[in-house]
């Protein structure tokens, strides 16, 4: 087992641990021994593990969790950490004092991000009560879009003239031990534009009496605050940058994002494409009403219902073609659309995860692309054949007035599935480069839409081969 998964293994311990201590303290009969255990566990654990823990407590009980925390930077850690439905609950508990004190310490750009999950009012009476400079701060932040780099950036950093010396920079430095200076120190020219940054490392193995520009090193990547987070995470991800400067049209370094918020950013990242995959932009929350669930849900089943409907009315037309043969024919349908689907959504995921990582283009473009197609043709063609050896040797599957024999059986539907496989290998590598060529994100090729015109197309080749084969052959 590797390291990962170790530590994996050991948090998920931690969790469950967690979890039994806390239900069995809520399971408490009097309201005093419950306290007495809330505050034993809330000692015993650090803010951020309890922050994981608290989403499945009652959400009444998750109030007093707070309250018990040791003092106010852990409880600051606790809301940073924990989920939205919990955060929700606190902003409803939680007094204007108690809210100005948290806020009032917090960093801004952690705090622009915590406060979405407040209410318009609630938010306006915070930024009233709270440090006039930190609530522009925060402001001025929430002003960019949530994809953004201005939303991803903080604002604590250290930047310096490229004349001052190390030794004035480090006294500065320790003077504000809050600021992270491990990421790098940012330095500027006269005019204040970005010139540079230092390694926290050339801080320690210089000579203290150096100016920062015999040190610094050149920024070689930076952005500005309306870039998309997309792009952002392609820059850190391609050259490993520990921290991404953010500028202005001027040059004037805003703001820097480091690593962790890319981590962040990955994760909602992956929360929104999953989503979109299967079909929703619900962002799934214990609070939100049935009927907003059903609202985020609907649109895309709709058109699941309305394909399933026309692959019913094509399945009736082919009636009259066939009596009791087309009955026996429909016991297949599973085993065609479930194999056509599989082998479409194979080729679009590679399709896609290569678009993701920015491979497809120019020679490799056309190179993938053949590459897929061939891959799911081949795969079609050989499970076909496979398919229909397999029912002609099972030749007990096709009982007595049927009509047809085992091996008409065995053609027909091992040939509609090599024919439905090749619809698929065709939808799965083509859907992904027309939702990108029309502005939508390619993921949502392995979606509903995908899977229900995928459905129509294998059962459509699936019946006109079958009943071609029937009247020309058998």
């Amino acid at each position: 087992m590797d390291d990962h998964s170790i530590q994996e293994s050991k948090t998920s311990q931690l969790d469950e641990m967690l979890r039994e201590k806390l239900e069995n303290a809520v399971h408490k009969q009097t309201s005093k021994v419950f306290m007495h255990d809330i505050a034993k566990i809330a000692c015993e654990h650090t803010p951020i593990d309890l922050a994981y823990a608290a989403s499945h407590l009652p959400q009444d009980v998750r109030p007093s969790l707070y309250d018990n925390l040791p003092n106010r930077d852990a409880k600051i850690q606790f809301i940073i950490n924990t989920d939205n439905d919990t955060r929700v609950v606190l902003f409803r508990a939680l007094g204007d004092k108690e809210l100005k004190k948290i806020f009032d310490k917090m960093p801004p750009d952690e705090s622009a991000w915590v406060l979405d999950d407040m209410s318009e009012r609630r938010f306006r009476k915070v930024m009233e009560l709270i440090d006039a400079k930190k609530a522009a701060r925060i402001a001025e932040i929430k002003q960019h879009s949530r994809g953004s780099a201005g939303r991803l950036m903080t604002s604590d950093f250290f930047s310096f003239q490229m004349d001052m010396t190390i030794k004035e920079a480090a006294g500065i430095i320790r003077d504000h031990p809050r600021i992270d200076f491990t990421k790098g120190i940012f330095i500027l020219n006269q005019a204040g534009e970005l010139q540079g940054f230092v390694p926290a490392r050339n801080m320690i193995i210089n000579d203290p009496d150096l100016p920062l520009r015999k040190v610094m090193r050149p920024v070689m990547h930076k952005v500005l605050p309306d870039q998309s987070r997309e792009e952002v995470i392609d820059l850190v991800e391609r050259y490993k940058v520990s921290s991404l400067p953010v500028v202005d049209i001027d040059n004037f370094i805003v703001g820097v994002i480091t690593y962790e918020d890319i981590v962040e950013a990955m994760e909602d990242l992956t929360d929104e494409t999953m989503a979109r995959i299967s079909g929703t932009g619900e962002k799934i929350t214990t609070h939100e009403p049935i009927f907003n669930r059903f609202l985020a849900r609907s649109p895309w089943l709709l058109v699941t219902l309305l394909a399933g409907l026309v692959n019913v009315s094509m399945m009736s037309s082919f009636e009259k073609h066939f009596g009791i043969e087309l009955v026996f024919l429909l016991f297949f349908v599973p085993l065609v659309t479930g194999m056509s689907g599989n082998i479409g959504i194979q080729c679009s995921t590679v399709l896609v995860r290569s678009m993701a990582m920015g491979m497809l283009h120019g020679s490799q473009r056309t190179d993938s692309i053949a590459k897929e197609l061939l891959t799911g043709l081949f795969t079609g063609s050989v499970f076909g054949v496979l398919c229909g050896l397999l029912i002609y040797a099972l030749d007990f599957m096709v009982g007595p007035g049927v009509g047809l024999s085992p091996v008409a059986v065995s053609v027909i539907v091992g040939s509609a599935l090599i024919g439905a496989c090749f619809a698929g290998t065709f939808l799965g590598v083509f859907s992904p480069l027309f939702f990108s060529r029309m502005g939508v994100d390619p993921a949502i090729a392995s979606g509903p839409i995908i899977t229900a015109l995928n459905d129509f197309l294998s059962m459509t080749i699936y019946f006109l081969i079958a009943w071609g084969l029937h009247i020309l052959i058998f």
